[in-house]
């Protein structure tokens, strides 16, 4: 019975009734360690021997690539692959598919959230009243502010929809902008730099550069306004943690938001533990409504791929 190697942490600790259909469809299936993100070690021990693989944010390895001999696809959970050795896949003539948008709705619901828990310090007050304090931070107003979006796929778009209903600006930085999305006046195509001049909160939505190198560093950091708000739902690598802290220390940056680290779970937490980051343990995707799209996507599209 041929296998199949199942991986995403909301799968593998909580099942879903869309797996059945692999089974029914004849495949065996294999599931990575429940409620955790496989290993290199793991997945040269469980992918050898399956022909398919429902994958999650794990780092997919060319060893791990080579060791997979039977493997014919690899489909993931939601859209980014850029956990993927994509050559090495090709050279194997292994398909790659996506569950395009899936996560969407998810991740740009998550980003509001934590945008409004920034600006309005909703997680320190909380902790304070649950020490008994009574302490207050004066917090800023959405509407007239300027969001910057660096990244505007499918999830920027959804965040896009939902803040011009605050009152909000937003600009939009992409290499290839699409320019058939203008939902208002109030939203903009600009260039990278515009963007770090002009935004008073600034979210990240794109794909991890293939270098591994960070987007938003020093540098960047220093053409953004004193006071910027930074949210991450993204890539880890995206942002230098360093770099980050160090304008957190000064100042110029007032606060940030991710949802993402460089492992999950996290083993440094120098980011984490500062009083003006607000962290999530990878939520962006993690909803009822979301998992069932990606699931069923991702289980369609190996079945498809297999056929």
């Amino acid at each position: 019975m041929d296998k199949i190697l199942i991986s995403p942490r909301s799968l593998t600790k909580d099942g879903h009734p869309s797996l059945n259909l692999l089974e029914e469809a004849g495949y065996k299936i294999v599931y990575a360690t429940p409620g955790k993100q496989p290993s290199e070690e793991e997945l040269l021990e469980k992918l050898p021997g399956c022909v398919g693989y429902l994958a999650g944010v794990e780092k997919i390895t060319k060893k791990v690539l080579e060791a997979a001999k039977e493997l014919k696809v690899i489909s993931r959970n939601g859209t980014g692959v850029d956990n993927i050795d994509l050559e090495a896949a090709k050279q194997l003539n292994i398909s790659i598919r996506r569950t395009e948008g899936a996560n969407a709705k998810g991740v740009a619901e998550l980003t509001i959230a934590l945008m409004f828990d920034l600006v309005r310090n909703i997680s320190f007050h909380d902790a304070k009243m649950k020490s008994k304090r009574w302490e207050r931070k004066k917090g800023i107003e959405l509407e007239g502010k300027v969001l910057g979006l660096v990244g505007c796929g499918q999830i920027g778009k959804e965040i896009t929809l939902r803040v011009l209903g605050l009152g909000m600006k937003v600009l939009a930085y992409r290499r290839h902008p699409d320019r058939s999305f203008a939902p208002s006046e109030r939203f903009s195509w600009v260039s990278f730099d515009e963007l770090l001049e002009q935004s008073d909160i600034i979210s990240l939505h794109r794909p991890a550069e293939p270098s591994g190198r960070p987007v938003v560093t020093e540098d960047v950091i220093k053409k953004m306004k004193k006071g910027i708000y930074i949210i991450n739902t993204a890539r880890a690598s995206l942002l230098d943690e360093s770099a980050a802290l160090i304008a957190l220390k000064d100042g110029h940056i007032a606060g940030i938001a991710t949802d993402v680290f460089p492992k999950e779970p996290p083993e440094e937490f120098s980011l984490v533990k500062h009083e003006r980051v607000i962290a999530t343990p990878h939520l962006g995707g993690y909803t009822k409504e979301s998992v069932d799209r990606a699931t069923v996507g991702a289980v369609e599209n190996l079945i498809d791929a297999l056929k």
